[in-house]
């Protein structure tokens, strides 16, 4: 068996985190593949090193004076080295990365050195290869990822070596320069390794004990999930839940390997595991609720619109033309309703009204503001009836008014409107009819 194995910044801080990977990595030895992520903050009031980075490389594009900065950055990682009673020399290194900084090698360059530098430290500790991702993940010179010379780089160096070790989060161009995914993108690389080497398990650690049904922010500890779908997470992090880099799934998904979410502070736990299917029956009606603030709906009514042939289109060619992407189009015989992001509808919303006026001739036009969407989802809700009645129940009991429903023809999911004011209320409300009460 062959396990990718991927850590987060939290999980690589200092080095009695690095002690505690290292000893998770060698209590199973399927895990030959491991990914790693720049230094994560080791308290609340800490810096990202990738964040130092950053500021270290402005400074040298603006003022030049980046000694302090840069020394500080140094220091990080010495304290690490001196915890783990390392010999290796980053010396050389620093030194390669300053002169690059003071010659504007680039940004994406200057923040990717976080993981470099900690893949080195990782390589040590293990005693095992260190291959640079520069070396096998490629990316086209507009920035996106080329995912079959990907495939091949990496399937090519990793299956010539029993472990290696390899930073995430950047690749480079054929020409050698340096370049980054967005932030979280280690997670990408992970998915990218488990792929090139066919492996078994992709298991991504971080500083929680898998995925939850809903924001412990707003619900006091609940309930990790034990195995989640492809489909329901991508429906869940569209609306906000993120555990896992959207990216990060495609690559392993082509090839049916499982994600396992893990804890580095509770390695005893058995984490979230996300799969192409299951015929696991989860332990509730619902697999998790996740939700955003900040929409508006744009309401179209029309006499007869449901004879008019490209209605929906027109409609659609308006926002189009404003640059306003669409969340949702529920509709009914006579209405045609659109939400949209209020933030980016707000500067266009007269724009928008008179454009629907020229393309569709509308009856009446109403706007509503101050809109929170609810997503709740769970492949188990194709088989228990009366699920989206409990919902509206549960919200019935809370005072909370749901504004707009909409259900897609999958059964996967529910989305809810509901005001802003009442978000925090109605999923703890659906959480509690679900979870806690379990009807």
């Amino acid at each position: 068996m062959r396990k990718v194995v991927k850590f987060g910044g939290s999980s690589l801080a200092d080095a009695a985190q690095f002690r505690k990977v290292a000893d998770i990595i060698h209590s199973d030895p399927a895990r030959r593949f491991v990914v790693v992520s720049a230094p994560g903050k080791r308290s609340d009031k800490d810096t990202k090193v990738t964040d130092m980075l950053y500021d270290c490389y402005r400074s040298a594009k603006g003022s030049g004076k980046i000694q302090d900065k840069f020394e500080a950055i140094m220091a990080r990682y010495q304290e690490i080295l001196d915890g783990l009673n390392l010999d290796l020399d980053l010396s050389d290194e620093f030194e390669q990365i300053r002169r690059n900084f003071e010659d504007g090698i680039g940004v994406e360059y200057a923040a990717s050195r976080g993981e470099y530098l900690n893949g080195r430290i990782m390589a040590a500790l293990l005693e095992w290869p260190f291959v640079d991702a520069a070396q096998i993940i490629r990316f086209h010179e507009d920035g996106t990822l080329d995912s079959e010379t990907t495939n091949r780089l990496t399937g090519e160096a990793l299956g010539e070596l029993e472990h290696a070790v390899i930073p995430g989060f950047y690749g480079a161009q054929e020409d050698g320069t340096v370049r980054t995914f967005s932030r979280g993108g280690s997670d990408i690389t992970g998915s990218l390794a488990a792929r090139a080497i066919m492996a078994d398990l992709y298991e991504n650690w971080t500083d929680v004990s898998g995925m939850l049904v809903t924001d412990p922010r707003i619900v006091k500890n609940p309930e990790v999930i034990e195995t989640v779908t492809y489909r329901e997470l991508r429906e869940l992090s569209y609306m906000g839940a993120t555990v896992l880099h959207e990216d990060a799934i495609f690559p392993v998904r082509r090839e049916g390997i499982p994600i396992n979410i893990r804890n580095t502070n509770r390695p005893e736990d058995k984490g979230t595991f996300i799969v192409e299917s299951t015929c696991r029956r989860p332990p509730y009606t619902i697999t998790g609720i996740a939700g955003k603030k900040g929409f508006c709906s744009i309401n179209i009514e029309k006499s007869m619109m449901n004879g008019e042939i490209g209605f929906g289109r027109r409609v659609l060619q308006v926002f189009e033309d404003q640059g306003i992407s669409f969340e949702h189009t529920p509709s009914g015989i006579d209405t045609f309703t659109v939400i949209v992001h209020q933030s980016e509808f707000e500067d266009k919303e007269q724009q928008v009204i008179a454009g629907l006026h020229r393309l569709v001739h509308p009856d009446v036009v109403e706007m509503e503001s101050d809109l929170a969407l609810i997503a709740v989802v769970g492949r188990g809700m194709r088989s228990n009836r009366g699920t989206a009645g409990r919902i509206f129940s549960a919200l019935a009991h809370a005072n909370v008014n749901v504004r707009m429903i909409d259900q897609g023809s999958s059964e996967l999911n529910i989305i809810i409107g509901v005001d802003n004011r009442d978000f925090e209320t109605a999923i703890q409300a659906i959480y509690d009819i679900f979870v806690l009460t379990r009807i």
